[in-house]
């Protein structure tokens, strides 16, 4: 009986320490995502520090973070902005899939989705910014969930 208890409670607290694990990693990663995101709509393709922030942040989780690292070593080895941009989008679905598989909430952001690459990304606050046309379509896009 005494073991079954304990076991029970061991078990408990590895659950509840999960979705805390999935959230404390989402949260190292989405300033820096969120700093590629927005230079990415201001048209620079300068992400390679941030994009290895993501990397590291990634790589902790283990196998569950391994999409998200593999995306952001990818971006980080990027050279144009087109090729910034087309690495950012497997980011970005790596990122996201993370989230909902884990339910990990991507607190204080916005999920938009553009409908001329039909990619997502996470973003802060409402008003779309566009990371995949920048300035020549930067309103682009729709809300597909708030954080």
């Amino acid at each position: 009986m005494f073991r079954l208890t304990l076991a029970a409670a061991i078990a408990a607290l590895f659950v509840a320490a999960l979705p805390a694990r999935a959230a404390d990693a989402i949260d190292g990663m989405l300033t820096p995502y969120f700093r590629i995101q927005s230079q990415l709509a201001d048209d620079k393709a300068d992400v390679k520090a941030d994009a290895d922030l993501v990397a590291q942040a990634a790589s902790a989780l283990g196998a569950p973070g391994e999409p998200i690292a593999t995306a952001a070593r990818a971006l980080a080895g990027t050279t144009s902005l087109p090729a910034a941009r087309d690495a950012f989008g497997t980011l970005s679905d790596a990122l996201i899939a993370y989230a909902d598989s884990t339910h990990a909430a991507l607190a204080g952001s916005t999920t938009a989705y553009c409908p001329m690459v039909k990619k997502s990304w996470v973003q802060q606050g409402t008003s779309i910014h566009n990371p995949y046309f920048g300035k020549s379509m930067l309103g682009c896009g729709t809300v597909k969930k708030r954080g």
